[in-house]
């Protein structure tokens, strides 16, 4: 098709290249009604999945820059929201798919030989590009293997090969994300500044002492009640303290990124805080939609195939069921279990500095 307007204006048909994308769905073979909609369904799955690719793939680019610039982060957040409508519209998509009854799947299931969601090489894209790593996934499992082997069969499969691990190369959305919010401003002390790293470990140390001391007025309230299941309360408050430093001083360090995350979380009503912890709503927002996103994809296939074995070779639902577990912004998650009320957190220094800078001309 020509890249440019005949007579200079597009045709309907012609600008969605409609010929071409209608005549796609296989129906030279004679294939049923039940079987078209589940073609269609899934054709539309991967168009989406190419335009979330494409918003991620954005985002990340804006985060990984040397230096970000504060109007950007609209721009980035924008594209975020709009690639958690597209999970939540694609979770709602599954309810299309249950039109499908277990008798009309099964008249046309053998047809599918081996061929499996597991094979889409879109899904593993946005997964690496999020920042799903190997070592979280389902028996730790190396997702690209499959496509080393397949890269053998033509250039096509070879060019997905070199694409997954072109991916795989560069820094994920989390891991730019987390650069990105190392340099947040703690206490009015700018990363690199001389003397950061003891403001910001007098900031965590403030933090974890009034993190102690919400453990032990609820475990002397529970005294006060005379509990009998008391002394397991103290030992979960215990272990509660103990995960929120390990959480702020991993192996004994100070990590900037979680005590930067700490610090948005905890102050989010500072303007100057607004579009950070807006960033962050909308990250935790878009890993929650995708999580009910596969989470339907298993009732979705428990209603049409039961329990069978996947067509892939997998356990079917129940593999679908441990892929609704995964997690990949886990310290924005992690962070929410630490936070104390406000006026039990530490008092805000230099607090001008968070405000706007309004001038009048």
């Amino acid at each position: 098709m020509s890249s440019s307007p005949r007579n200079g204006s597009w045709t309907y048909g012609e600008y969605l290249q409609l010929p071409e994308l209608l005549n796609l769905q296989a129906e030279e073979r004679g294939i049923s009604n039940d079987e078209l909609h589940f073609i269609i369904v899934h054709q539309t799955f991967e168009l989406w999945f190419k335009q979330i690719i494409c918003e991620l793939s954005l985002v990340r680019d804006i985060l990984t820059q040397e230096k970000v610039l504060e109007s950007d982060i609209p721009k980035a957040c924008d594209h975020l929201g709009r690639t958690s409508e597209i999970f939540r519209l694609m979770a709602n998509q599954w309810g299309v798919l249950e039109t499908l009854t277990p008798q009309g799947f099964l008249a046309f299931r053998d047809g599918l030989g081996s061929a499996s969601g597991f094979e889409s090489y879109q899904v593993r894209e946005f997964e690496l590009l999020l920042g799903l790593k190997q070592e979280d996934r389902l028996y730790k499992m190396d997702v690209i293997e499959q496509f080393r082997k397949l890269a053998k069969n033509s250039e096509y499969d070879a060019a997905i090969l070199a694409r997954l691990e072109a991916i795989q190369a560069k820094p994920s959305l989390f891991d730019s994300l987390l650069k990105w919010i190392e340099r947040t401003p703690i206490m009015g002390s700018s990363y690199g500044d001389e003397g950061d790293e003891l403001v910001v470990s007098d900031y965590v140390d403030s933090h974890l002492t009034g993190h102690r001391a919400v453990c032990d007025s609820a475990i002397a309230r529970l005294g006060d009640q005379g509990a009998g299941h008391a002394e397991a309360a103290v030992a979960r408050f215990d272990a509660a303290q103990i995960a929120a430093e390990n959480f702020l001083r991993p192996d004994g360090e100070v990590n900037r990124a979680r005590a930067g995350l700490l610090f948005i979380e905890s102050y989010r009503e500072l303007p100057l805080l607004t579009w950070p912890r807006k960033m962050i709503d909308t990250m935790v927002e878009l890993e929650e939609l995708i999580v009910k996103w596969r989470h339907s994809h298993a009732r979705m296939v428990e209603r049409i195939m039961g329990k069978r074995m996947g067509t892939g070779g997998s356990s079917g639902v129940d593999y679908l069921d441990d892929t609704a577990k995964y997690r990949i912004f886990k310290d924005l998650w992690a962070v929410r279990t630490i936070l104390i009320k406000p006026q039990q957190r530490p008092e805000l220094l230099n607090g001008d500095f968070y405000n706007f800078n309004v001038e009048n001309n």
